[in-house]
């Protein structure tokens, strides 16, 4: 029996390859193409794909990893906000009023860490009969996050400009991720729903 040849082997190795690639190619194409069109559905759009991009081999096409890798983004920027405003009260010369909006900020942010975590582990366990129930529950832990950002904010309103510009810098993107992962929850929720007989 002759042994196939070097050039042969190396052929097929080739067709496999280039197959293999194309197959992968197409995936990623696919899976950019549905983080896309699912952040189209959201109100800060360019945000939503931008800081989901990099998830696409983890969120493929499915709209629960799609809505649970934005809690998780989220859950990492009310992390993110909460260090900066608490390194930004240690500041001196912070006048007494920005440090008791500071301290109130704070809470506010450390509350919605603790409703944006709530949310992400009821995300991973996401099933069965009370399915309804768990993405009412979440809706509401992450809009309570969405209200805790306005109120550290409002916080500042008698602040000066610079110390204003300073705390939304540090909330506001977190904010519009919160609300994009709401928006991206919304969506999961009618799916599911219209899924149910």
């Amino acid at each position: 029996m002759a042994m196939p040849s070097t050039l042969t082997l190396a052929f097929t190795l080739l067709l496999f390859t280039t197959s293999h690639g194309a197959r992968m190619l197409l995936q990623t194409e696919t899976n950019t193409e549905f983080i896309k069109t699912s952040c189209n559905t959201t109100t800060y759009p360019t945000l939503c794909f931008s800081s989901l991009l990099s998830y696409a081999s983890k969120i493929q096409t499915s709209p629960m990893q799609m809505a649970s890798t934005a809690l998780s983004v989220s859950l990492a920027g009310a992390r993110l906000s909460s260090a900066a405003m608490t390194q930004m009260s240690a500041a001196h010369g912070i006048n007494p009023h920005d440090k008791g909006a500071m301290r109130d900020c704070m809470d506010a942010l450390g509350d919605a860490v603790d409703e944006l975590k709530q949310s992400t582990e009821s995300m991973s366990h996401l099933g069965g009969k009370a399915i309804g129930y768990q993405i009412n529950s979440i809706q509401t832990w992450v809009s309570a996050a969405l209200t805790d950002y306005n109120t550290c904010m409002d916080g500042f309103r008698a602040s000066g400009v610079n110390v204003r510009k300073e705390v939304r810098s540090h909330v506001l993107n977190t904010l519009h991720l919160t609300s994009n992962a709401l928006d991206l929850i919304n969506g999961l929720s009618s799916t599911i729903i219209h899924s149910v007989p």
